[in-house]
């Protein structure tokens, strides 16, 4: 493994939820008919903004981020893989899923190679890392390929909700505003299972670990 992906930085030891408590059993996100009919692509690639069809589920334990973000991915080219199944694939444990290698290897074995890992080597995301992020976040979406993110530590939406984990998998799903903007879809939060945030906000929540694009 490479060492800039050392456990140390990516490993996700069990994932804590901001107030203390652990994800919830798994459930389907409150959509409307239309979109569970067919997990319609919104598209306004022209207006700068793109929403890649998927489905939700949310995680049914606290280490199962990595399965559950990968089948929220993998759901948006109409695959639907049990999380136990994605679990055994990514060698997921009790302390988590060990890196975004793992997502990466995973997610090209049903898609037959489309994806690829970026890491975000520094604490803080620079100005090049953030138009990174932004560009394949953009072209993987326009795909309709949700892409997954490692995260730590706290981040602030758009609304100025704070999200905090101490090791977390989660799945960027739409872009807006030239993806100066960004949707994810947290397997951890079913009771508010979407949420826009800043890319640079994003990019440093990402920073020490990697992504899947």
């Amino acid at each position: 493994m490479n060492s800039t992906f050392r456990n140390s930085m990516l490993s996700v030891a069990g994932l804590v939820m901001a107030g203390g408590g652990i994800a919830g059993p798994a459930l389907a996100a409150q959509t409307t008919p239309a979109e569970k009919a067919a997990a319609a692509v919104v598209s306004e690639k022209g207006r700068g903004a793109h929403r890649a069809g998927y489905e939700y589920q949310a995680q049914p334990n606290y280490f199962y981020c990595g399965p559950a973000s990968t089948r929220i991915a993998l759901s948006a080219e109409g695959k639907t893989v049990s999380q136990d199944e994605l679990a055994e694939k990514l060698g997921t444990t009790e302390a988590g899923t060990d890196s975004a290698i793992d997502i990466t290897r995973v997610l090209n074995e049903y898609t037959g190679g489309k994806y690829r890992t970026t890491e975000i080597s520094d604490d803080v995301a620079s100005e090049e890392q953030v138009d990174r992020l932004r560009t394949d976040i953009k072209a993987a979406v326009d795909a309709d390929r949700p892409v997954v993110a490692n995260i730590l530590g706290s981040a602030v939406d758009v609304d100025g909700t704070t999200h905090s984990y101490a090791g977390h998998y989660l799945t960027v799903v739409e872009y807006r505003d030239g993806g100066n903007t960004v949707k994810i879809a947290d397997p951890a939060a079913p009771d508010n299972p979407e949420y826009w945030m800043d890319v640079a906000e994003l990019a440093n929540w990402i920073a020490g670990r990697g992504y899947s694009s």
